[in-house]
């Protein structure tokens, strides 16, 4: 039994909108909250016709509004494409207003294309500096100091939780020598994970923040009352990969029958390969199996699903099985 904590990608599902996909991202988070859970994560993606959380902030704000105990954060804000002020600014408010419920994930990546990058203004040199933002985003939660000229109002000298996410070896050595907790994006960059969570369990240095190294691994769970229906409901997350892959991101699709080719086939067997699918009983197993294997301090879970009773559903099975009352 370990801590379980939600990753909500907002989905904007095919033949809905924005606003819909909102609306039920917190009434997920509600649901989340009634069951248990830890913390109920958004991410910041941009120019995605079927993710509604680009305006991350905002989202974790209209969310935490919505709920009362739940933790609400970032999995993650794209630091690169903001100012550390700014950053700070924003969840000194979101804790100003929710204390002790905000989380703030901080990542490298674009969050984007090539072009949608250029539309944000963003420097292509930017993710260099991705140290350097992070302990300067780390210095304004710091108590503002005599004759401190820059400083963040709200912010200074508040207690916001800042984790590093990655799918990669460099975040985890960075979150290592910066005491900072991790978590890794295996539900989709499944290749590096264990050298990763080993990396920084081993060169990890306590800071102020964390005395010991903490882990969050990411999966997704997809529960039906068969196998045959969990993988059907199944294709619509690979449906969404494989176009997302293939340069022609769409809203989340319906789930349908797909024939894959051996390349796409490949390419899902890999990337989904913590995707856990099937009956409540075979999914519990199977991330039991996960946890036992990969000893994670915690477990981030995405529930992948067209329909929302069907989110509500795989939430609720995970819960029954895996955490202790």
């Amino acid at each position: 039994m370990i801590p379980l904590s939600v990753l909500d990608l907002a989905f904007i599902t095919e033949g809905t909108s924005a606003a819909e996909a909102l609306h039920r991202s917190a009434d997920l988070a509600r649901h989340a909250e009634s069951l248990g859970f830890r913390r109920f994560w958004l991410a910041e993606h941009h120019a995605m016709p079927g993710i509604a959380s680009a305006a991350t902030a905002v989202v974790i704000g209209y969310v935490a509004g919505a709920t009362k105990t739940i933790r609400v954060g970032a999995g993650g804000i794209m630091l690169p494409n903001h100012a550390p002020l700014a950053v700070a600014e924003a969840f000194g408010t979101l804790e100003s207003l929710y204390p002790g419920r905000i989380d703030l994930g901080l990542g490298r990546a674009p969050g984007s294309d090539q072009a949608t990058m250029r539309a944000l203004r963003r420097d292509p040199t930017s993710a260099e500096r991705f140290p350097q933002d992070v302990v300067e985003l780390l210095h304004y939660f710091e108590k503002a100091q005599p004759g401190q000229v820059v400083f963040a109002v709200p912010g200074a000298g508040l207690t916001v939780p800042v984790w590093l996410l990655g799918s990669s070896l460099f975040s985890a050595h960075l979150a290592a020598i910066m005491g900072l907790p991790f978590a890794f994006a295996s539900h989709f960059a499944p290749d590096l994970m264990e050298e990763a969570v080993a990396l920084y369990r081993e060169r990890f240095e306590p800071s102020g923040r964390l005395q010991k190294p903490y882990v969050m691994l990411s999966i997704n769970a997809v529960i039906g009352e068969t196998d045959t229906e969990a993988q059907q409901a199944a294709t619509s997350l690979q449906q969404h990969l494989i176009a997302l892959r293939q340069g022609r991101p769409t809203t989340f699709p319906a789930p349908r029958r797909v024939s894959w080719n051996s390349q796409e086939q490949r390419l899902l067997d890999n990337t989904l390969r913590y995707t856990f699918v099937g009956t409540e009983k075979d999914v519990a197993q199977n991330i039991s199996a996960f946890v036992e294997r990969h000893r994670p301090d915690e477990l981030l879970i995405g529930t992948p699903l067209f329909s929302q009773a069907e989110r509500q559903k795989t939430l609720s099975g995970v819960a029954r099985h895996l955490m202790d009352d």
